[in-house]
């Protein structure tokens, strides 16, 4: 069996759950995390042997809301099992409320050489809409903490499209995360996700999406994020030169992964699975010595080439030209519609066709 380069560890707690996200999350509680985190260790023990690690992404929820003693107990709970020695990329997600001194020290003395910072918006009226309990002067704070202890490599997560905002709102947003310098920006639209407060509000006609709205939110967005040097090198990410994540990379260019963590997926050859979304019944089966599934599937080649288009398709380097092969017509005339363009034996959306780019990649993986 291959050694599996890139880890993914989901740690689903979070101060206060925000009303937009989907991901699988729990309010941060008394007795909760301890048991969690020795089950993930356990968990990398029994089933990660066949891991050597070049990415590593700790995810969430909010990874940070674990306390010093936490973090550091998974630390060396997960290098006593698996070989840390080749990890170029080492990311952890953080909470700008979540950032002290000892804690972003502690992360750098154990590896961590990237953090992810939901900063999301700069005005305080819809960071209140987004549910987040952070404000404005936190993210500047912990950003300086995090450049203090010694991190070269800082992506702030930025959303556009949030209920009642502006462009005005957005540009400013984006103005001021540019300020502070940071190595990567990644900017997400809003999207109503099902099982969500937002979602439900949509349904009921609180909330309306606004495509045209959006598609204007994107395309100044990514001029003026040109503008402040960064480039565009997939649908929703940004960075200044070598700094792409090479970990969602690897996710984008097919590469195989490992989770660990309550909900997290792993894809290994033909074998996809995801552990069960409930971190009580994960942390029971791991201490049962057996996986926590909740599902698992084979992944045939034609689900392998049309995940391949997909997310290639998101990159601005495109995608092979011989996976489109088997749809001349329609390429010869998304070409023609300025929608996808040759680039040598590559093909790429053009900026146009990313504003359409989930349709285009259905089209071309039927």
């Amino acid at each position: 069996m291959h050694c599996v380069q890139h880890l993914y560890i989901h740690i689903p707690f979070c101060l206060q759950i925000c009303p937009y996200c989907s991901f699988y999350k729990e309010i941060a509680g008394p007795g909760k995390a301890d048991p969690l985190v020795d089950a993930i260790v356990r968990e990398a023990e029994l089933f990660g042997h066949n891991a050597m690690p070049r990415t590593i992404f700790i995810g969430g929820g909010t990874p940070s809301a674990l306390s010093v003693s936490q973090l550091e107990r998974l630390f060396f709970g997960l290098k006593a099992h698996l070989d840390f020695s080749g990890i170029e990329e080492f990311t952890l997600e953080m909470n700008p409320a979540t950032v002290t001194s000892r804690k972003a020290a502690l992360l750098r003395n154990h590896g961590i050489n990237r953090v992810s910072m939901g900063v999301q918006t700069w005005d305080a009226a819809l960071l209140e809409t987004l549910g987040r309990v952070h404000d404005a002067s936190q993210v500047r704070t912990s950003f300086q903490i995090l450049r203090e202890v010694g991190f070269t490599n800082i992506n702030l997560d930025l959303i556009y499209g949030i209920p009642e905002q502006t462009l005005r709102q957005w540009e400013e947003s984006i103005r001021e995360t540019i300020a502070l310098e940071p190595e990567h920006i990644s900017a997400y639209c809003l999207t109503y996700e099902e099982d969500t407060d937002f979602f439900r509000r949509k349904v009921k006609g609180e909330f309306r999406e606004d495509v045209e709205n959006d598609a204007a939110f994107f395309e100044c967005g990514a001029a003026w994020l040109a503008e402040g040097g960064y480039a565009q090198y997939e649908i929703s990410n940004y960075a200044r030169a070598g700094y792409a994540c090479r970990h969602n990379m690897a996710y984008w260019e097919g590469g195989d992964y490992l989770g660990l963590g309550p909900s997290a997926w792993s894809t290994l050859g033909e074998r996809r699975w995801q552990n069960v979304p409930d971190t009580a019944a994960y942390v029971r089966a791991i201490n049962a010595g057996v996986r926590p599934l909740r599902n698992e599937e084979l992944l045939t080649s034609k689900i392998r080439v049309a995940e391949k288009i997909a997310f290639g398709l998101r990159m601005n380097v495109g995608l092979p030209g011989n996976l489109l092969a088997a749809h001349p017509d329609l390429v010869a005339q998304l070409c023609a519609e300025g929608l996808l363009e040759q680039n040598g034996s590559r093909l790429c959306l053009t900026s146009r066709g990313r504003l359409l780019a989930d349709e285009i990649a259905s089209a071309l993986m039927e």
